[in-house]
């Protein structure tokens, strides 16, 4: 009976990918903000790491010249996702409400999506792979739910339809 726990804990640790973890020496380099004005908007998001070791998405949105969102991406070497089919994540919000978006290929021109909208508490987000709908640019694709066994990106978009300021920190995202 001694030796449970220390299993159990393997097992769970085998139920789960993390995809990042972040902590005060994490490397965020392959983070990258993308805003509005790529299409001419006036939004602005930054992306860094907190003293404590969290990630943190902030900045305002602007509705100027017909833009209207931010967001910050993160790609990665391909992965295998066949075995997971949901994606947990650890965060603290501003009571407002994002999008986590899934690409199974960095070059793919549409994201698979899932709103949620935080509690301005730290809270786990828990969303079912097979859920996230494909959409590009706002309109939402005649195609089927994500039902991929690879992903190579991940993103983080605020896009409200109004003008707001806005701060995300993220701690963690897994599969499990």
């Amino acid at each position: 009976m001694k030796y449970l726990p220390a299993t159990l804990i393997l097992i769970i640790t085998m139920n789960t990918l993390i995809l990042f973890d972040f902590e005060k020496n994490a490397n965020i380099q392959n983070w990258r903000v993308v805003d509005d004005v790529v299409m001419g908007g006036r939004s602005s998001g930054s992306f860094s790491l907190s003293p404590e070791g969290y990630g943190v998405f902030e900045g305002r949105i602007s509705l100027e010249n017909n833009g209207g969102f931010s967001s910050v991406r993160y790609e990665f070497d391909k992965t295998p996702i066949k075995r997971y089919s949901k994606a947990i994540i650890r965060l603290k919000g501003d009571g407002k409400s994002y999008q986590f978006r899934i690409k199974e290929d960095a070059d793919t021109y549409y994201s698979y999506i899932a709103p949620f909208t935080t509690s301005g508490e730290w809270q786990e987000i828990e969303i079912p792979l097979a859920e996230m709908y494909p959409s590009f640019r706002g309109r939402k694709l005649d195609l089927p739910n994500f039902s991929y066994s690879t992903i190579e990106e991940l993103t983080f978009l605020i896009g409200n339809k109004k003008p707001e300021e806005f701060r995300l920190l993220i701690d963690t995202i897994e599969l499990k």
